[in-house]
């Protein structure tokens, strides 16, 4: 009974997807050529525009605080990695950290973006002298990274 059961679904399955496929001669036939094909434009509504910039801003003052040297090197755009050295710039983050600690979120985080190009301002929890108004950023492929060197 039971593999009955299972060679009638198989059927019937089989028969709506048979269904689903078209026998007309005149359908186009999928081809390559080559010709690339616009892909559909998503539209980030204006209150969200900066929601990437801003993740970027607390993920990256978070570890640079936490002397997490690797995060934050990694989060420097290609321009300002050319102007230190990852061993260089590891030293100033865990000074950073020695010196301040290590619990210094951002808030009132604000975002201008512009193409791949961005501006933040936001406060550090606790340090005022490393609140910012328009730090630079650069879209570096899908990521952004920090562009204030």
């Amino acid at each position: 009974m039971r593999i009955r059961a299972t060679i009638v679904t198989a059927a019937l399955l089989l028969t709506a997807l048979t269904a689903c496929s078209s026998s007309d001669d005149d359908a186009p036939v999928a081809s390559d050529s080559g010709t690339p094909v616009a892909e559909p434009t998503i539209s980030v509504p204006a209150e969200h525009e900066g929601d990437d910039l801003k993740a970027a801003v607390a993920v990256y003052t978070a570890s640079y605080f936490a002397g997490d040297a690797d995060t934050a090197y990694g989060m420097l755009s290609a321009r300002c990695a050319k102007e230190i050295t990852k061993t260089a710039y590891a030293e100033v983050v865990k000074k950073a950290s020695a010196d301040y600690g290590e619990d210094h979120t951002v808030s009132d985080v604000r975002a201008e973006v512009s193409g791949r190009t961005g501006r933040a301002g936001y406060k550090v929890t606790g340090l005022p002298k490393f609140d910012q108004k328009a730090q630079p950023w650069t879209l570096e492929g899908d990521a952004w990274k920090y562009d204030a060197c």
